[in-house]
């Protein structure tokens, strides 16, 4: 609403100011100016031309680019085709994609067509012939054609000195289709790159001439001018960052791009604007796109005009500064998170959804009998070849040990997790073969009695590092004396020291036949080595450490250096995704093995760029809507705050939109400790609390995709293990971060597949400077609002329970506290608030906690 009215205010201006003054019978260049920024534009025989752009940094005036100015109409008589005309091969001249990776067929198609590669239409690209310099802050710049007249009305901002506000308004003198590009301000010259991004579809700063690579990969800079959609766009700020420390980004009037849900039905796949790295001339710049050429807005009558308003930002630093600036200052990320409200206590859902995991029917748990042992596993009733229904699959075991421990329920201890063992183990090759160590697959067919891999006859490393290292990791980490479980994980490490390459990466796959290197299209940028740092951690073999480095020294300069990242789902054929974030926690926990500076760098790289997998848009509301009949405010189920499973221009999120599963959430509490940046806190809270839309009632089993709904775990039962494993991750980060290090538990190893949330519970922590026990007990605390989550621990002696409580909203709340000790056979002797020791009554616990804010209690057990 501000840029509006400040547009508005602006245009009252237009009818008080003549045309561009003379002085001597010169007329004077028009420009816009302040104490940050300088636009120039020189008349010329061709029209107004950019004639200099500079920012101001520090003391310095620095020039951003080479100055354009030049403006580009797109037009098509008739609505250009959405067919694809343009066929594309990968690295090694096979067609891209292949014809078995169906689920990303419609995508392509539609990314490949004419109007997505930007050779739609017919373009026209001109310099304005007329200017008004109406104001000192203010020029109008209009231009005749063929097809339509074209009025730019540029601004600067009143409120933000580094950006400038631009209305431009196409009025056609034929019927046809319109598209009108955001003038080309400046142009950066590839020797004068440092990095180019459209959040959400790539970021690196080289150009990539494999367009496949490029375009699905996001691994390097495409070489053309496509337009990309904002279905998938986090941010809605293509930007370009120039050598000298300059980003200059286009971001669009909030309210322009589609809203995934309108009104009362799914709306995600409507394409409003069009964004882009660069104009239609493949020069880097970035371009908006307005209306789409061939979408329903692009149609318009001779005389019927429309209107968009967009920004450039011109910002003295690199492109997470401006990355902030959209986020916080256009697209007020930091309201919409104050609208967040809890109707269940996250505490509340983990509780719950420990019941629906023992019910073998709501969680579809299956023990069946497989070479004289038998396994345990959930149904999964997804996508898997070869599945007649029949594939069981278990997710998260930290999860899985960490719960049985926190609650000593027999119905984990004894009814779960021994099969589940047993599942881990069958699911192991231990001949002596080229797959010694590995996983024959991450999936059982129940029918066929054979482990198998989610998307054909393959075995990827780091299918090893997760269902060999990290999930015997985890359960090492509570059975620290098996020696069965210590001789597999050896297997499983030793083999990544044979399959790692001299310069340390790993191959993205083999051949299960041939036992040859495939997808050699791609590079393993994943965190492979992570399975080597597991190993370390259990075994002590510091092979296994340097082995790890080697591996984490290749992706540093492949991946974080370049900013391409590798996805993990078989299915999606491994575009980016979660295991960007997974990356990040991947190389805290080496900088916190060897104290090498360089990989804490590098890990807060990698959680930048992750921040890239965050959708920010549209501004949340309460605006009133309807959801399978359910009234639902904007803000219950609003997209901002959420991460892609995998997005760019053939990942799930084209069609399903972001996930619920935040498993970067409790990373992102840890890096804002780290750097003080408040984007990922409040990223991590916007992911997090108020998801209640989501939640199934029945079960507390939030759905996957958003698109569901709150349909719950749907075909996919083994979420719920994650879905346990990211919350207590998040709630342990909080209280760490909120008690300034005086409530902190050891972490274990990070969870297979879906990102970064580690494992608790195997080992006492400490709650300001007394060792505790992590207690999941239902009904021993009961605060009156939803908005309060605890952590529970106690004593060795089991004295002492300890109640972390902590305020998950941005508003502060009053809350009484119910302590029912029955639960556990104890009585209450006293209570007393940490770290202050004042004393309170155990009958009258009431709390008033700041926005975010946390409280702790210590009770005296008898």
């Amino acid at each position: 609403m501000k840029n509006k009215l400040v547009v508005a205010a602006y245009l009252l201006t237009l009818s008080a100011f003549g045309s561009l003054r003379s002085v001597n019978g010169q007329t004077v260049s028009p420009q816009l100016a302040n104490d940050r920024i300088r636009l120039i534009w020189a008349k010329t025989a061709r029209g107004f031309e950019g004639k200099q752009i500079q920012v101001k940094k520090g003391e310095r005036w620095l020039t951003v680019g080479t100055p354009s100015g030049e403006n580009t109409l797109l037009y098509a008589a008739e609505k250009p085709s959405d067919k694809p005309d343009t066929t594309f091969r990968d690295l090694t001249g096979a067609i891209f994609p292949s014809e078995k990776y169906h689920y990303q067929q419609v995508q392509w198609a539609e990314s490949t067509n004419p109007v997505s590669l930007n050779k739609a239409g017919q373009a026209i690209h001109f310099f304005p012939q007329k200017a008004d310099q109406i104001t000192k802050n203010s020029i109008v710049f209009r231009q005749e054609t063929e097809m339509a007249t074209i009025v730019s009305e540029w601004m600067l901002d009143p409120t933000f000195a580094s950006d400038i506000v631009v209305k431009q308004t196409i009025t056609p003198k034929k019927a046809g289709y319109f598209s009108l590009a955001s003038p080309t301000l400046t142009t950066i010259s590839e020797q004068n790159l440092a990095w180019a991004t459209v959040p959400g579809y790539f970021q690196g700063n080289k150009f990539q001439p494999n367009f496949a690579l490029a375009y699905a990969y996001g691994h390097g800079i495409p070489t053309l001018p496509v337009i990309y959609r904002e279905r998938c766009a986090s941010t809605l700020s293509p930007m370009i960052t120039t050598k000298n420390g300059v980003t200059i980004a286009v971001i669009p009037e909030p309210g322009l791009a589609r809203d995934p849900w309108a009104n009362d039905k799914i709306t995600q796949i409507d394409w409003n604007i069009g964004l882009s790295h660069m104009n239609r001339k493949a020069q880097l710049s970035p371009t908006l796109y307005y209306p789409v050429l061939g979408e329903p807005k692009s149609a318009l009558k001779a005389g019927e005009p429309i209107s968009y308003t967009f920004r450039y930002s011109l910002t003295d630093g690199d492109w997470f500064k401006a990355l902030n600036h959209a986020v916080y200052d256009v697209y007020r990320f930091k309201e919409t998170l104050g609208l967040r409200q809890s109707k269940q206590s996250l505490t509340d859902r983990i509780e719950k959804m420990h019941h629906y995991l023992t019910d073998s029917k709501t969680s579809l748990w299956n023990i069946e009998e497989f070479e004289g042992k038998k396994i345990g596993a959930q149904s999964y009733l997804g996508g898997v070849v070869g599945s007649d229904k029949d594939a069981m699959k278990n997710s998260d075991y930290g999860a899985m040990w960490m719960l049985a421990n926190a609650t000593k329920d027999p119905l984990l201890t004894q009814n779960v997790l021994p099969y589940a063992e047993n599942f881990k183990l069958a699911q192991q090759e231990t001949g002596n073969s080229f797959f010694k160590g590995a996983p024959e697959g991450q999936y059982y067919l129940a029918k066929k009695k054979k482990f198998v891999e989610e998307w054909g006859e393959v075995v990827e490393p780091i299918g090893l590092t997760y269902y060999t290292m990290l999930d015997i990791g985890n359960m090492l980490l509570f059975e620290p004396n098996s020696t069965e479980l210590k001789e597999r994980l050896r297997f499983g490490a030793d083999r990544l020291l044979t399959w790692q390459k001299p310069d340390g990466s790993w191959a993205v796959a083999y051949d299960r036949h041939t036992e040859k290197e495939i997808f050699k299209d791609i590079l393993d940028v994943r965190p492979t080595f992570y399975g080597l740092i597991v190993a370390y951690r259990i075994l002590k073999d510091p092979k296994y450490l340097a082995a790890a480095r080697k591996g984490a020294d290749w992706f540093l300069k492949n991946a974080i250096e370049t900013g391409s990242y590798l996805g993990v789902c078989g299915d999606a054929r491994y575009a980016p995704d979660f295991a960007t974030g997974q990356s990040a926690q991947a190389l805290l926990d080496l900088y916190d093995l060897t104290h090498d500076a360089r990989y804490k760098t590098a890990a807060i790289t990698a959680a930048k760029v992750y921040t890239s997998s965050i959708y920010t848009h549209p501004i949340a509301s309460h605006q009133q809507k309807s959801v399978n009949g359910t009234p639902r405010e904007d803000w219950e189920i609003s997209q901002t705050g959420l991460s892609f499973e995998h997005g760019g221009i053939f990942g799930s999120a084209t069609r399903h939109g972001p996930i619920q599963l935040c498993s970067h959430a409790g990373l992102f509490i840890r890096m804002y400790g780290l750097t003080k940046e408040p984007i990922f806190a409040d990223m991590a809270r916007a992911g997090a609390i108020g998801r209640d839309a989501f939640v199934d009632p029945k079960t507390s089993v939030a759905s996957y995709y958003w698109q569901a709904m709150n349909r719950g775990a749907g075909p996919y039962p083994h979420h719920a293990w994650w879905q346990i494993g990211w919350l207590t991750d998040y709630l342990m980060a909080e209280a760490e971060l909120r008690s300034i290090g005086k409530v902190t538990f050891p972490r274990g190893f990070v969870t297979p597949k879906v990102g970064p949330h580690q494992t608790y519970g195997f080992k006492a922590g400490m709650i300001y400077g007394q060792p505790a026990t992590l207690l999941i007990q239902e009904g021993l605390v009961q605060p009156d609002s939803p908005v309060i989550d605890y952590i529970l621990a106690r004593s060795a002696d089991q004295k002492k329970l300890y109640v972390v409580l902590q305020n998950n909203r941005a508003q502060s709340t009053k809350s009484k506290i119910q302590i029912n000790p029955s639960v556990l056979k104890k009585n209450i002797a006293s209570a007393k608030w940490l770290p202050t020791n004042e004393t309170v009554a155990p009958d009258a616990i009431s709390i008033d906690l700041p926005g975010f804010g946390q409280s702790v209690l210590e009770i005296d057990l008898q």
